[in-house]
């Protein structure tokens, strides 16, 4: 062979392998894996994944890092990037725009009533004292998973969703998976009717053992202002309502949503069976954390160091009860978070905080000055503003024009980066300008309001000088860890290109040989395939 054809042919080759193809074809192992489980850690931008790694133990982050392909430039696509979204995106492969989860909360756009993200009065919490809006159910979820698809093809796979949010679980578990959440009042677990009518027996057993009490006056060695962290007043006799609920705000409550998964392992039977499972389990203290802390504490530091040892643990049971050539694992994040915008200015960045309410104030009274009397927009609806239409066509004038005006006066306030219009986002005319598309990718036209808008770089909703947040278009908060691990068919490599949020769910259903989400905007990530 000549030099040059043979440089070429060996081009070729480590191109298949790094891309898995020369024509998107499937990974080479011949078999399924028997499991697939996805873990979420809420709220852990890319950065703090990789400036804690010469602090981890072997087998819990490094599993990832030393023996699977990692990416270190995945990004969701989308401009509001908060819980919901993030968990909706993660095995659909669809962004908010398709998806119709935009937020955690938005308001109808008809009514302007408050809507939850997970919201289905019709179901309750199996076995808990439930509120009037307790019932949650993926009703809103507009879009099916690698879950759903998963089982259209073989009903027999199951697909478990555990989170100490109930948005957490419900949206990687899609329609037709089952979703399990840590209950903040009773320190249990418990799914909600919309899946089932009752607990089976494995779950009944987990929470009558009441595993949350052994965490009753416990404290986290992590220290915030100089103080360890106790879980449980000094003047509660037992474990209450107040207790459960503490313990979301830090590694406790993680460690009982794996304890959870170890049961539903055993109970469900879990990658033990001819055909394969979806595992997810979405662990929330870290968001809790890094809200009231930054991502650049060393409370939040410490609790990174915690999650790699629960996860070491778990891998190891795992291991044990599957089989390490049984199971290919991902991890990912559902958004990042902004350092505080104190934080920033002590960097010499512009940065701030903005008071949401007297913003909207100011935009409803510039109005009335240049329309006339009248409450013309409702309120906040995820990151847009909702306009009062009723009210409007009363007045017999156009909505568009009076969201042109909006958008005129959103742009003169402090600390705002971009506002688009329905009708901007509709016909997408505005496409070159550099926010633009990240913010269409987070407006649905059923669910999103009028006026769709974004902050400048490390400004932030809010008010004081303590804590943070998310939900921005900005790389501190779309860059997450995003990692595959399989020894049987994944190679160990760090991948710099960047990538989509929404590459995972193609190419885990590729791993599990079914097709795509029929809704997924993403392509199979270039893995070093084995």
């Amino acid at each position: 062979m000549k030099p040059l054809k043979k440089l070429t042919s060996i081009c070729l080759l480590l191109a298949m392998l790094f891309t898995g193809s020369a024509g998107n074809a499937a990974p080479s192992a011949p078999e399924r894996p028997k499991l697939v489980v996805l873990i979420v850690i809420d709220g852990l931008p890319q950065r703090q994944l990789e400036a804690n790694r010469t602090q981890y133990v072997k087998d819990g982050f490094a599993r990832f890092l030393e023996g699977g392909s990692w990416f270190t430039n995945a990004h969701y696509d989308h401009a509001y990037t908060v819980t919901a979204a993030g968990h909706a995106v993660l095995l659909s492969g669809a962004s908010p725009s398709r998806s119709g989860i935009i937020g955690n909360e938005w308001r109808d756009p008809d009514t302007g009533e408050p809507m939850y993200c997970a919201q289905d009065r019709s179901a309750t919490y199996i076995g808990q004292r439930n509120r009037p809006y307790d019932g949650t159910s993926p009703k809103n979820l507009k879009v099916e998973t690698v879950g759903d698809v998963l089982r259209r093809v073989d009903p027999r796979s199951k697909v478990i969703s555990i989170s100490g949010k109930d948005r957490g679980a419900i949206m990687p578990a899609g329609q037709s998976g089952t979703a399990y959440i840590y209950m903040s009042s009773t320190g249990q677990f418990a799914s909600s009717t919309y899946y089932m009518s009752a607990h089976p027996d494995w779950v009944d057993r987990f929470n009558s053992a009441k595993p949350a009490d052994r965490y009753f006056k416990a404290s986290w060695t992590g220290k915030a202002d100089g103080l360890p962290i106790m879980y449980g007043a000094p003047q509660d006799d037992a474990p209450g309502q107040r207790f459960y609920g503490s313990l979301l705000q830090g590694p406790f409550a993680d460690a009982l949503v794996l304890d959870f998964a170890r049961a539903a392992l055993a109970g469900e039977a879990l990658g033990q069976r001819e055909v394969p499972d979806i595992l997810v389990l979405s662990l929330s203290g870290h968001d809790y954390v890094n809200h009231a802390f930054s991502a650049e504490s060393a409370l939040s530091q410490d609790h990174t160091l915690q999650i790699d040892r629960l996860l070491q643990d778990f891998f190891h049971d795992l291991d044990a009860s599957v089989g390490p050539d049984n199971y290919i694992a991902a991890l990912s994040a559902d958004h990042g978070f902004m350092p505080t915008p104190e934080d920033s200015l002590s960097r010499g960045l512009e940065a701030g905080r903005i008071a949401s309410g007297p913003m909207l104030a100011r935009i409803n009274m510039a109005l009335e000055q240049r329309l006339g009397p009248g409450k013309w927009v409702i309120g906040f609806s995820g990151a847009t503003l909702l306009l009062n239409r009723q009210w409007i066509a009363q007045q017999k004038l156009d909505t568009a024009t009076v969201a042109q005006h909006i958008k005129a006066m959103l742009l003169q306030e402090t600390g705002i980066a971009a506002a688009y219009t329905r009708d901007e986002l509709l016909n997408g005319q505005l496409s070159a300008e550099p926010l633009f598309a990240r913010m269409r990718k987070s407006w649905h036209p059923d669910v999103s309001g009028d006026v769709q808008f974004a902050l400048k770089p490390n400004w932030m909703f809010g008010t004081g000088n303590l804590g943070t947040t998310h939900g921005s278009p900005y790389d501190y908060d779309t860059n997450v860890p995003l990692m595959l691990w399989g020894p049987r068919w994944i190679g160990a490599t760090a991948l710099t290109q960047r990538v989509g949020i929404i590459d995972l769910a193609p190419t885990l259903a590729r791993f599990l040989q079914i097709a795509s989400p029929t809704d997924s905007e993403g392509q199979a990530l270039p893995l070093l395939y084995r």
